[in-house]
């Protein structure tokens, strides 16, 4: 099956949402894929100290909500900068972990398809520095800093399949 972005579906959506869209459904298709049958210990694994697939998780939830939260040209709140804090702890199951990774792709969807095309010009800013960008670039970098992401998970997934327990007798 071809990659999402070149499989003529959502037309209906203007092309910097329709991207977006693309990205975050080959993320669900690529977390899925490369996260079956990893064990929990694998999920959280750092081998090498890359970041864990866990991490990965937790962190293109995260950035996509705070992402998406300056687009819509609102500062971040407490909640969300607790979970930043948090984006490295953890220890929870994969199924749990994963649950919450579907519904963070769906409430990251509904937002992105919210926005209104006429807004993408408008002045955004980010961060603590208040660094000034658009609200288009704020969904584009949506779409590439999820991808960043995972790539990352898909490295450390391969490396994780590949390290082979020690035998203990």
């Amino acid at each position: 099956m071809p990659e999402p972005w070149l499989r003529g579906t959502l037309t209906e959506v203007q092309f910097v949402q329709r991207a977006v869209l693309h990205a975050l459904e080959q993320t669900r298709e690529d977390v899925s894929r490369w996260c079956e049958g990893l064990t929990k210990d694998q999920i959280h694994a750092r081998p090498s100290e890359l970041p864990s697939i866990a991490f990965q998780i937790r962190h293109i939830a995260g950035s996509l909500d705070r992402l998406l939260t300056y687009a819509e040209g609102q500062p971040l709140d407490s909640i969300q900068l607790e979970a930043l804090k948090n984006e490295g702890a953890g220890g929870e199951s994969r199924e749990a972990l994963m649950s919450a990774f579907a519904e963070a792709l769906n409430r990251a969807e509904a937002r992105v398809r919210d926005f209104d095309p006429a807004s993408f010009e408008a002045e955004r800013f980010v961060g603590r520095a208040g660094l000034p960008t658009t609200t288009g670039s704020l969904l584009i970098h949506c779409a590439e800093h999820t991808m960043r992401h995972v790539g990352q998970l898909i490295t450390t997934a391969k490396v994780v399949r590949a390290v082979r327990p020690e035998k203990t007798d």
